[in-house]
């Protein structure tokens, strides 16, 4: 898929996970497989050695083995946000089922974005953003206020009307 397919989006935390404490988003586990196809060997090998022990490790997903005659099999992963995550896994091993169990344990059930950049805030500073003259001092630090050079008008020895005129004068007087 190219980058233009994926949707992109300002990353975010799903219900605020890790504010309090640490909720897996994983809430339920459903392992379809059958008793009889060669493509279900690895999964049905994990079932019998390593299902026991993920459900021992991970207390908060509940873990469902089912057999489904004469069907591929597959991994269900549902969330607590409600979105539904299947994964084909035929002819998959038991080690690289265990891996894809633990992809979809740490996932939050969200669906793939492009970040659009790597930081963003809901509440942006009043203040502005920050500039390299942001703090920059704009007086010397021996200057005392008030200050009666900043009132004064500056007094010029002649107006813009007077440079334009002498020097259109001299212009005129070397085409001359």
């Amino acid at each position: 898929m190219t980058n233009r397919g994926i949707p992109s989006a300002f990353l975010r935390t799903t219900l605020h996970n890790g504010i309090g404490r640490y909720v897996c988003q994983l809430q339920r586990l459903t392992i379809k497989f059958c008793k009889e196809q060669k493509q279900s060997r690895g999964v049905r090998d994990f079932i019998e050695n390593g299902l026991v022990d993920f459900a021992k490790n991970n207390p908060s997903v509940a873990v469902y083995a089912q057999v489904k005659r004469h069907r591929s099999p597959a991994l269900v992963a549902e969330y607590l946000n409600g979105k539904t995550h299947i994964i084909p896994v035929a002819e998959k091993e038991a080690a690289e089922l265990l891996e894809w169990l633990d992809f979809l344990r740490t996932r939050s059930g969200e669906d793939l974005i492009r970040m659009r950049k790597s930081q963003h805030t809901f509440s942006p500073s009043i203040q502005g953003a920050w500039t390299p003259v942001t703090n920059k001092q704009v007086f010397p630090p021996d200057f005392t206020f008030p200050n009666n050079e900043l009132f004064q008008a500056h007094k010029f020895t002649e107006s813009a009307t007077d440079i334009l005129q002498r020097l259109a004068r001299k212009s005129t007087s070397k085409t001359d």
